[in-house]
């Protein structure tokens, strides 16, 4: 142990007398952890974001959509949910408690007293969305069942849509433009985080069937269900019934593929954390490559380091240091410039990504996971072993005599 703890002491000291070349060597090391360490922060904040947002959808919950395979999608087929399907499940499946009906729409141009903004979406659905979603408004009401039997313009806006047509606090009562025609705002729905950087507050809510008659023959192809299930228990019974029920009034052969998709809050959850995951890890590997540049600049100075100290080096061979000492020595050098690189490449990355999630407010909070900073040092230290033991072999194998005479 006391070996160890001299050819630490040692190699502390050497670095110190050499305290800028040290410095700019592990910029690398430093660039590389950094980079990795806000890569990882803003995605893992996503993923968070993320799964917040789909728990509060409940796992009794079930969304149906159209759903068309990519290859058939670019040549044209299109496919499509309709109101006489979401009453026939209505009617014939049992153990719902809840069925609501939503089209999506996106963009569209909003006008207010000579302010304008664009919508990033807007939905046509019914009273009761708010309480399956757990997405309630902060201002004013959300829809009513008479603003949908009688198709009323009216609308709740996104928190955004507010602030960038400069309604007033509370815009109950206020007439919005909205692609031609007048609708009375109703409501303020509370403020959203985003999804994947886009904002969930850019949008408006209108009642289904003045959504429907606006898109007209459209409304189908953007037609979704959500279904609340009485029991958790009963889910995969009311899935399967759904999907026979859907089948058969889409007329669908039992060898076809289904035209609509069934997905759980589940399982639209996990399919969100497996593609930024992916990514994390793309992004992450990419950006790891300047790590391995920074070990070559290591192992390069190191080596510089050695034939600068060969004459140290036969001293300490002629005084009874062994070639284990020599190696351990150059070795926690290595070692040290680059977990040193790594602790300040950590600091420096969740400031870099607290600085991105400040700038940029589309993007949730930052959130830098235990592994990401246990596997940037270990991967740091690794660096060090690798890029270290070739310099570090170099002087341990020196021949003391010839290190002694060496000018």
């Amino acid at each position: 142990m006391n070996r160890y703890l001299e050819s630490l002491a040692l190699a502390l000291s050497a670095l110190k007398a050499n305290l800028l070349r040290s410095i700019l060597t592990t910029l690398g090391i430093i660039v590389g952890v950094a980079s990795v360490i806000t890569v990882v922060s803003v995605m893992q904040g996503f993923t968070d974001s993320i799964t917040k947002q789909f728990e509060n959808m409940g796992s009794n919950t079930l969304l149906i959509k159209p759903y068309v395979p990519f290859k058939e999608r670019i040549v044209g087929k299109r496919a499509r949910l309709t109101i006489s399907d979401y009453e026939a499940i209505s009617r014939a499946v049992d153990g719902i408690d809840m069925i609501i009906p939503v089209v999506f729409q996106a963009p569209g141009q909003l006008r207010y007293k000579g302010e304008q903004t664009s919508l990033q979406y807007y939905i046509g659905t019914v009273a009761g969305y708010d309480e399956l979603n757990n997405f309630y408004p902060q201002k004013g009401r959300f829809l009513i069942p008479s603003d949908d039997t009688y198709r009323r313009r009216v609308v709740v806006l996104g928190a955004d849509i507010r602030k960038d047509l400069k309604l007033p606090a509370d815009p109950a009562g206020e007439y919005v433009e909205f692609n031609g025609q007048w609708y009375k705002v109703v409501g303020e729905m509370e403020q959203q985080d985003s999804t994947l950087g886009f904002s969930q507050d850019n949008m408006l809510i209108m009642p289904f069937q003045t959504a429907v008659a606006l898109l007209r023959d459209k409304a189908s192809e953007n037609m979704q269900f959500m279904i609340r299930v009485k029991n958790v228990d009963e889910v995969p019974r009311v899935h399967d019934q759904v999907s026979r029920l859907l089948r058969k009034r889409h007329h669908i052969g039992k060898r076809d593929t289904d035209d609509f998709r069934i997905e759980t809050s589940e399982q639209i959850k996990e399919r969100f954390e497996s593609i930024l995951d992916a990514m994390t890890y793309v992004v992450a590997a990419i950006v790891g490559i300047s790590l391995v540049v920074g070990g070559i600049g290591i192992m390069n100075i190191m080596l510089v380091s050695v034939t600068e100290r060969t004459r140290e080096i036969g001293i300490c061979k002629a005084l009874g240091a062994t070639r284990a000492d020599i190696l351990i020595q150059f070795l926690a050098e290595a070692v040290i410039l680059c977990l040193l690189g790594g602790v300040i490449g950590i600091a420096i990355g969740y400031g870099l990504g607290a600085l991105v999630g400040a700038l940029v407010p589309t993007i949730p909070e930052i959130v830098v996971p235990v592994w990401a900073i246990l596997l940037s040092l270990g991967f740091s230290s690794l660096i060090g072993i690798l890029f270290g033991i070739v310099p570090a072999s170099k002087a341990a194998n020196l021949d003391p005599i010839v290190a002694l005479h060496y000018e």
